[in-house]
């Protein structure tokens, strides 16, 4: 009964709040797109060091010489879990609200720029192993990203309407702070999912597909 009491209250907040949503999920494909782009300004001998450092990490992984699953977890979930807390606590701050959409931002260029390197250095064969490797635990994290960015300057609007513009109304300051530590909470869930993905998962297809 709770969990879908808490369905329906992120649904509504969805719903209310479509806009943000927009806004916030075009920002971050302009920044993967940004990040694309990115690959063909770099220099050969930039290029050169990368593809090398890619082919001595391919080398490791096909002699199964990789990074230990629960370590592994560990890192990842502690990456996303400061990279989505950063974003939670600007909206709580206000004057943070412009990071938000920057970390948005680098995330997408994060992401576009692996992918980018990696087709642009293997052609197909890199698209398979960016499609193993990278795309799994991306489906999961990227909406978390997404929600708890958009949550968070949802959260800031808000904060800035009843604070600065008296709009002193209805406004109760313990369900509103609850409701948004839940979204922290089921963000950080999907983070873990994504991690054990990341660390499960991934290198069983990367092997897979290196092999």
């Amino acid at each position: 009964m709770q969990k879908k009491l808490s369905s329906i209250k992120i649904g509504r907040h969805i719903q209310a709040h479509a806009s943000i949503y927009l806004f916030v999920s075009v920002l971050f494909f302009m920044g993967v797109v940004f990040g694309a782009i990115v690959v063909n300004s770099l220099s050969l001998a930039q290029k050169e060091d990368l593809a090398y450092y890619l082919e001595q990490f391919f080398g490791q992984v096909s002699t199964g010489q990789m990074a230990d699953s629960e370590d592994l977890f560990r890192q990842s979930l502690m990456h996303n879990l400061k990279y989505l807390g950063c974003m939670w606590l600007f909206g709580i701050s206000i004057i943070g609200l412009p990071l938000i959409f920057v970390f948005l931002f680098m995330k997408g260029i994060v992401v576009g720029f692996s992918v980018g390197f990696l087709v642009q250095q293997m052609d197909w064969k890199g698209f398979f192993l960016a499609m193993a490797t990278i795309l799994p635990q991306n489906l999961i994290i990227i909406p978390a990203f997404i929600f708890i960015a958009s949550t968070s300057i949802a959260f800031s609007l808000q904060l800035i309407k009843k604070i600065f513009m008296r709009q002193a109304g209805n406004f109760h300051m313990a369900a509103f702070l609850s409701r948004y530590i839940l979204f922290f909470l089921l963000a950080a869930v999907l983070a873990a999912v994504a991690a054990g993905i990341e660390a499960y998962i991934s290198p069983a297809f990367m092997s897979f597909v290196i092999k």
